[in-house]
């Protein structure tokens, strides 16, 4: 049975009704046609009202929904013979984050991308998608080796963060991420990343510097999630459709705001709806953005992804006030600030 989400409850009622009018025919007899036909123009109406505005807290619903394609079923409709690497070299493989190499319309890919679950036992073993330090080294080491030998990296991305437990910051979480984000700027091949679902922080960021920035449409991308948001802001977890609203972190915001380069349109009602609708819908978004940065140079792919990063952000510059003469002994900062020295 299809897991719904709470604003679709309006449109499961009345389907429900729908069903039970249709048996009703079946058992008894009468005609009711007239009525089921009412009542499904109803839901189609309903429906189209439900998911034409959707509101920010209700796409992120969407994008959490359990049985959206994941990135393996992604990987696996995209390439064919699809070898999974594994291991960091260092200290584990992390099941959050797969891995590995494909072929896509005859050419050689790296496919990488945060892992979730089906059911309980699988989420456990994927952490939930949630990746440790060593899986973003497995991430690295697959990047690098896709550089070594030419080939395109794909990314997808789909977490609600990295890992925040003390064994994963002991072992250098922080520098994990960071150190994927120096080396992604830098790479010499292309990079195309993908928004599937949830983008979620720095956990997300350590996979997606790339070229080309692709989001499905029912995706959010954010520096922290609304409840940890709401938590920091307002000292409370439950206002996470509060903090959802006002953080400007959908598809459609960060397309406006240039940080997103395509938004993919998913089937009506959320990906989940049509999986192989959706990763047909991603592979040709993918195949299309890869072709295009076939045409950019080795030498030129760092250069344009970092005036890429460099033009995300409006800003202003204003004129800076005049810096003061210091007296004496004394120490002006650049903005004029006399520093007291009190060592003396």
């Amino acid at each position: 049975m299809a897991i719904e989400l709470p604003f679709e409850k309006p449109l499961i009622e009345l389907r429900l009704k729908i069903d039970e009018l249709k048996r009703f025919t079946e058992e008894k007899g009468i005609d009711m046609s007239e009525e089921v036909a009412t009542l499904e123009t109803k839901a189609k109406s309903l429906a189209e009202a439900i998911y034409r505005d959707l509101t920010p807290w209700q796409k992120v619903q969407i994008a959490r929904h359990p049985e959206r394609p994941t990135t393996l079923d992604y990987i696996r409709g995209l390439c064919d013979d699809f070898v999974e690497l594994h291991g960091d070299r260092s200290f584990r493989d992390d099941a959050a984050i797969v891995g590995g190499i494909g072929r896509m319309e005859g050419i050689a890919v790296t496919f990488i991308g945060t892992q979730k679950g089906r059911d309980t036992k699988e989420n456990i073993f994927r952490n939930f998608g949630m990746a440790h330090p060593e899986g973003y080294r497995k991430a690295l080491r697959l990047m690098k080796q896709a550089e070594k030998f030419g080939r395109p990296i794909v990314t997808f991305i789909d977490t609600a963060g990295a890992y925040p437990g003390a064994a994963a910051e002991e072992r250098g979480q922080g520098e994990a991420i960071a150190r994927n984000l120096i080396e992604m700027a830098a790479l010499t091949v292309p990079v195309v990343c993908v928004v599937t679902g949830e983008g979620g922080s720095g956990g997300a960021l350590g996979l997606g510097i790339g070229d080309r920035i692709l989001m499905l449409e029912h995706a959010y991308y954010s520096v922290i999630a609304p409840e940890s948001a709401a938590a920091l802001l307002w000292k409370d977890a439950t206002q996470g459709q509060r903090a959802a609203d006002a953080m400007c972190i959908t598809a459609q915001d960060l397309f406006r705001f240039g940080i997103v380069d395509e938004i993919l349109q998913e089937p009506f009602g959320g990906a989940q709806r049509d999986p192989s609708v959706m990763v047909a819908t991603v592979k040709e978004a993918v195949w299309r953005a890869l072709l295009k940065l076939k045409e950019t140079s080795e030498e030129d792919l760092p250069v344009l992804r970092y005036e890429k990063y460099r033009k995300i952000g409006v800003f202003t510059e204003v004129e800076h006030p005049s810096v003061q003469t210091p007296a004496d002994g004394e120490q002006v900062s650049a903005n004029g600030v006399k520093l007291h020295n009190f060592s003396s």
